[in-house]
Parts: C-alpha cells; sequence; structure tokens
C-alpha cells in the first residue's frame, strides 16, 4: 500500500456512494482534522473516485486544504462497494467499552491542554458518559420531559424531501408519516 498526497480537486466523489454526512457529523470531522491532521488516507480508485473517505474529503475541502492523503485501491466494480460499505457497516456495529472510554473522557476533562473538543464528544456528552459509567445518573427525574410534534405542510413532494433532509442533516431525529 502507497500513500499519495494528492490535490483534492482531482478527487471525485462516489455519486452512488449510500452514506450521508451530517453538518454535525462533518463539523466533528473538521475538528478532528483540524487538531490532529489527517491520521490515515482516503482510500479512491484508479480512476481518482473516492471508495471511502468521502466525509474526511469533504471536511478537508471545507477547512480550505488543497491537497489529501489517499491510497489507490486495485478493488473494480461489486467488491468496491462492498468496501465501501463495510467500511461504514463495521464502525456502526462496534461498541464501546464504557468504563474506559468514561475514564479516558474523564481525564481529558481534566487536562486543561487536552484535545477533547475534538474527540467528537462535545462536554455535555462526555459528561453523561462519565456519569453513566460511575452511576450518577440515577438521580429521580423533577418532571416528565414535555415532548413536541410538528406537522408542517408543504406543496409537493420534493418540497418535503428536503425539508426532511435539511432537518435531517442537522442532527434531527424525524420521521416520515404516509396517510
Amino acid at each position: 500500500m502507497q500513500i499519495e498526497t494528492v490535490p483534492i480537486r482531482s478527487l471525485q466523489a462516489d455519486p452512488a456512494n449510500a452514506r450521508k454526512h451530517t453538518r454535525q457529523n462533518l463539523r466533528a470531522i473538521e475538528r478532528s482534522l483540524k487538531r490532529f491532521g489527517q491520521q490515515k488516507p482516503i482510500v479512491v480508485n484508479h480512476q481518482g473516485q473516492i471508495i471511502a473517505g468521502h466525509g474526511t474529503l469533504a471536511a478537508a475541502a471545507s477547512l480550505g486544504w488543497l491537497e489529501i492523503a489517499i491510497v489507490r485501491s486495485d478493488l473494480q466494480a461489486n467488491e468496491a462497494v462492498a468496501y465501501a460499505i463495510a467500511d461504514n457497516r463495521t464502525a456502526e456495529l462496534a461498541q464501546w467499552h464504557t468504563d474506559i472510554l468514561a475514564q479516558q473522557l474523564a481525564s481529558l476533562q481534566i487536562d486543561p491542554a487536552s484535545p477533547h473538543e475534538a474527540c467528537g464528544f462535545d462536554e455535555q456528552q462526555m459528561q453523561k458518559v462519565i456519569d453513566q459509567a460511575t452511576g450518577l445518573d440515577h438521580d429521580p427525574p423533577q418532571h416528565q420531559p414535555v415532548v413536541f410534534q410538528v406537522l408542517v405542510t408543504c406543496d409537493s413532494e420534493s418540497q418535503q424531501r428536503s425539508l426532511y433532509e435539511s432537518l435531517t442533516d442537522e442532527g434531527l431525529s424525524c420521521r416520515v408519516l404516509t396517510l
């Protein structure tokens, strides 16, 4: 495997990429790239089309990077598609060892010079993991949270689709109801 550095503009996204990156996800990748740099190359085919690493490329481009590290894969057709899916799916299937994660997050909180803002957890999420691991999250609820439901009427199906995609890109949980 040979790592190359190429101009970002020389690469093309796979139009059939099944993975969707929310703005929240891209901001997390941007923070990581800004703090740690690119620690692993993206995977492309020999024509420069991305197989794995669409989010990394998008985040790097939004940071103004002109070049990015890649590795060229010999995988073709369905093999490349299967690898792209596996690259994303295998990460989803992993689970955290919550006690160890809580210890690591706590150590990042203690050290003011630590890169905790770039690890993908905000302060509230970090505290929640720590509280769950230490059993401090079992305080009785003060009140029942209010759940709001919003019904939006759109003029067309394409407007509905656009609104749904925009809201989910913002990290909101949305459901589509059919009548």
